[in-house]
């Protein structure tokens, strides 16, 4: 099958059901684990349950369990939905074509846990590793959306204390303004079938808890970018939070911040999840490995 109509088939069954207002937290986490537990592994996929300082997280290896690097995956959805499990394949695959170990975390959900918990959860994590003597500089942290609002937040957070950064970040198609004031959250509303403006202000309300939606750590794109390691950003053209990546590749590059923007073509919030079937998400990932090679060689 052709790019063209595998990408015609995924989106034509996103679009079978649609998000609304009126399905619970509940409903909709149900129906993401339902629509990501089928997501086939790559070969030789291994996972281990792991406690990273009492933050649940799952090691996950391709074929490189005895890497001394490590990438830091941190899943999406929201912040109020997704998991390890529902992630795995992705995690994965990044660990194929990295050769590295991936930590993946479960961070605490919001409604039940508002902000700060889920970047705390991400810090805590990410302090766990250097626990275990693994470099900070053979470290990359990433995620997506909601995952990779909180890969920024983390890289502010270790700048404000005055910590070691990791060597790179994989900000995926991430979630950096909660105040949802980008163009495309109307240019590309009737386009893109995934994630809308109404859903975005509903779910960081959620997560907030009354914090003001510029707070850095929520909103990295409000934060003052200079110092952070280099980064890899990846969106697809066709996203509601285009914006989100792009405003935000924009300051850091004003802030002498290393930046990889990549913006691909037609793609859909959460592409890299059809990695067995598509090939710009195969692409994709194989841009996340090159990127990591390229962090942990300088």
């Amino acid at each position: 099958m052709t790019t063209s109509l595998t990408l015609d088939k995924i989106l034509s069954n996103k679009k079978i059901n649609p998000y609304s207002k009126n399905k619970s937290i509940q409903q909709l986490r149900d129906e993401h684990r339902t629509s990501n537990k089928s997501l086939p592994l790559p070969k030789n996929t291994k996972w281990k349950r792991v406690n990273a300082n009492g933050v649940p997280a799952e090691w996950i290896f391709c074929g490189n369990e005895n890497s001394d690097s490590v990438f830091l995956f941190i899943h999406g959805g929201g912040y109020y939905r997704g998991s390890v499990e529902a992630s795995r394949s992705i995690a994965a695959r990044i660990s194929a074509v990295s050769r590295m170990r991936c930590l993946s975390i479960d961070y605490r959900l919001a409604p039940e846990n508002v902000f700060p918990a889920a970047i705390d959860d991400t810090y805590t994590a990410y302090k766990w590793l250097i626990k275990q003597n693994i470099n900070p500089k053979k470290i990359v942290v990433g995620g997506m959306s909601a995952g990779g609002g909180l890969t920024l937040g983390l890289l502010l957070k270790l700048k404000d204390l005055k910590e070691s950064q990791p060597a790179g970040g994989v900000p995926i198609s991430p979630w950096t303004d909660m105040t949802q004031s980008g163009k495309t959250m109307h240019t590309n509303a009737y386009i893109d079938p995934i994630i809308s403006k109404e859903y975005l202000d509903r779910m960081s309300k959620l997560y907030l808890g009354g914090v003001s939606p510029k707070s850095k750590l929520a909103s990295p794109l409000f934060g003052n970018l200079k110092g952070l390691p280099p980064l890899l950003i990846q969106v697809g053209s066709a996203e509601t939070m285009l914006d989100d990546s792009r405003r935000f590749a924009e300051k850091a590059k004003i802030a002498n911040v290393d930046v990889e923007y990549e913006n691909w073509k037609d793609m859909f919030h959460g592409w890299h999840g059809s990695a067995h079937i598509l090939y710009e998400a195969k692409s994709a990932i194989q841009s996340i490995g090159n990127f990591c090679n390229r962090v942990l060689n300088k």
